[in-house]
């Protein structure tokens, strides 16, 4: 989000709320001093009131053209009366700062619509990471392994890919274990974990059901059962403890898959890989002696 708008926005209603205030005081003030309150300062009350809703409801051309022709009307007026009063002056300063406050108060929060909508729209349209995990989601694996299909069949003796899919068993226990308010503490050290076994360029995702994938561009094939391997056992041996204080274990399940030309339309679905991944982890036996 843009910060610039936010400061801006809070600083417009710092101000409004400063008028309001002052303006309370200046009523009590008049009081004081007159033990009356007179007609011009209701009338400068009501003044300053309706100066803020239009400021509010009318686009800023209007307010500046309105705020411009107050400012001539009172050196006119002045002119004329004359008034030497601070109170008289002050009431009538306020009004035009009252429209002018209102009216930046409304484009900025027209701005901050605008920004929400187009992040809204980008959240909609585009893959999305959690910045705290690092993880991407659904939508993130699968325009990842768009784009990685599509360079491996292009250059398909050059270029390749390996991915792999850790289920963890048990997760409804697990998460009882952890509670809800620790959870998203667990998935960072979860994610920490798995990068600490992975190279930079590789990347990793969390799906639904405590389904975690890695996708590891140019890979040898006779080298990534080890990491599949090391990743797992990373993951059981995480250092984690429940809300009770007492230490978690977990239960891993995994399953590996390279790129293969000949199975293009598998790669070309995402969720229909991912189920493919999943029925592999099935037999990973290592998984039931732990």
């Amino acid at each position: 989000m843009n910060k610039r708008a936010v400061r801006n926005l809070d600083l417009g209603y710092s101000c409004l709320i400063v008028l309001l205030l002052i303006e309370q005081a200046l009523v009590f003030l008049s009081v004081y001093q007159n033990q009356t309150y007179p007609a011009w300062a209701f009338g400068a009350s009501v003044g300053a009131l309706a100066a803020m809703a239009a400021g509010y409801w009318l686009p800023a051309g209007f307010s500046v053209v309105i705020a411009f022709l107050f400012f001539v009307s009172y050196f006119v007026w002045q002119t004329i009366y004359g008034f030497n009063e601070v109170l008289q002056v002050a009431w009538i300063l306020i009004i035009p700062a009252n429209l002018m406050t209102a009216s930046f108060v409304r484009n900025r929060i027209i701005r901050m619509k605008r920004i929400l909508g187009r992040l809204n729209a980008l959240k909609d349209q585009n893959p999305v990471i959690d910045l705290q995990t690092g993880l991407g989601n659904y939508d993130a694996f699968a325009d990842a392994l768009l784009k990685q299909s599509t360079l491996a069949s292009r250059y398909n003796n050059k270029y390749g890919f390996s991915l792999a899919l850790f289920k963890i068993d048990f997760l409804p226990l697990v998460m009882e274990s952890v509670g809800a308010g620790r959870y998203s503490q667990f998935l960072v050290e979860i994610s920490n974990t798995m990068q600490q076994q992975i190279r930079n360029e590789d990347s990793k995702f969390s799906i639904d059901n405590g389904r975690f994938l890695i996708l590891c561009p140019l890979t040898e094939h006779a080298y990534f059962s080890a990491v599949v391997e090391r990743v797992k056992t990373a993951m059981m041996n995480l250092s984690f403890e429940d809300k009770n204080g007492a230490p978690i274990k977990l239960v891993v399940r995994a399953s590996l898959m390279h790129f293969d030309k000949e199975q293009l339309d598998l790669f070309a679905h995402a969720d229909q890989l991912i189920a493919a991944l999943d029925r592999r982890t099935e037999v990973d036996l290592v998984a039931e002696y732990v």
